[in-house]
């Protein structure tokens, strides 16, 4: 299944709703006083809806992607019109004052970092008239981003594997995609380093114990897809063989996750493992040789996990709806 305009349009729809839409909302909030004790969009004046705070990011990014594959986009005006709303020198200066407070360097790291860093590039590359004012105006927090990924990564001595938040070949991934596109030299010089210093010599990933319950990436795959950008052109599928060998006699990793309940947040993530996962194997197959024993198998599992999650996205419960669409974008993109 390919990503059709159509579908591109459907997922514009749900964040183009959302992303002004304050309530429900799950802050990750540290208080320092009780003078903190503000509402959403007092504590992110930019991203405050989309329930919470990397939802909203990558809502934005979901919205400019979109308009970049499909240019006569029909929400095109809309979505230029969200960001002249939202992405203001001052607004964005407020959002990044939010970082700069006592006790919030964990804020949203990593995954918020990396989806920061992904909008920024989006931002990059936009044809849309305004898009280097938007992007202007989100300077200071891309900037206090890239240096707090910096920072981490010098002194995060163990790779998180968890399939949710703290993932960290996650963030990862999407940082390097940046780095090299904006030509950051520096950042994709300690990405590449550290992506091999986690991950280099790993081997027999216990796949069979995927998935979790309430994961949304697969912490196997994801960092088979971060590996694909981080190893020497040609590297990867000596490194994969040995990191998940047999991989296609896996049913835990090569077979959907059974999602019980779309309407509970938690278990809701399965769908976007489902989606994720698919992400991921288009990736890892770019990168394995037209006669590796596995491509037919993870190309069939590509097709059985789009098919299991994809009438999830549109129309689903809040639950789901606000940050299905952008995982979905990346399983039908390409």
């Amino acid at each position: 299944m390919q990503l059709t305009i159509q579908q591109a349009e459907a997922f514009a729809r749900m964040p183009l709703g959302y992303l002004r839409q304050e309530y429900p909302n799950h802050i990750m909030h540290v208080l320092n006083s009780e003078q903190d004790v503000l509402s959403p969009r007092a504590l992110h004046p930019v991203f405050y809806g989309c329930y919470d705070w990397h939802s909203a990011v990558h809502g934005f990014w979901l919205l400019l992607r979109c308009v970049h594959l499909y240019p006569e986009l029909p929400a095109k005006a809309e979505i230029a019109a969200i960001f002249d709303e939202h992405f203001t020198p001052e607004l964005m200066e407020r959002e990044t004052d939010y970082f700069r407070a006592p006790g919030r360097a964990p804020f949203e790291r990593p995954y918020g970092f990396g989806w920061i860093l992904a909008l920024d590039q989006e931002l990059a590359q936009s044809a849309l008239p305004n898009a280097a004012a938007w992007r202007a105006a989100m300077q200071p927090l891309t900037t206090e981003i890239r240096r707090r990924l910096l920072e981490y990564l010098a002194k995060l001595s163990y790779p998180i594997r968890v399939g949710t938040h703290y993932n960290t070949a996650f963030a990862l991934a999407l940082s390097l995609d940046y780095a090299r596109h904006v030509q950051d030299g520096e950042l994709e010089s300690v990405i590449v380093e550290a992506s091999r210093r986690y991950y280099g010599n790993d081997a027999d990933y216990p796949a069979h114990f995927e998935p979790g319950g309430d994961e949304y990436i697969s912490g196997g795959l994801t960092e088979a897809l971060l590996m694909t950008k981080a190893l020497p052109d040609g590297a990867f599928q000596a490194w994969f063989d040995k990191y998940l060998p047999r991989v296609a006699e896996i049913a835990q990793i090569m077979e959907p996750a059974h999602v019980s309940d779309p309407t509970d947040p938690k278990i809701a993530h399965l769908d976007g493992l489902n989606l994720s996962r698919a992400w991921c194997m288009k990736n890892i197959l770019r990168h394995l040789h037209a006669d590796h024993p596995a491509r037919a198998a993870i190309g069939a599992s590509v097709e059985r996990h789009i098919q299991a999650s994809i009438g999830q996205v549109v129309g689903s419960h809040y639950s789901g709806g606000h940050w299905l669409a952008s995982f979905a974008l990346l399983a039908l993109e390409g």
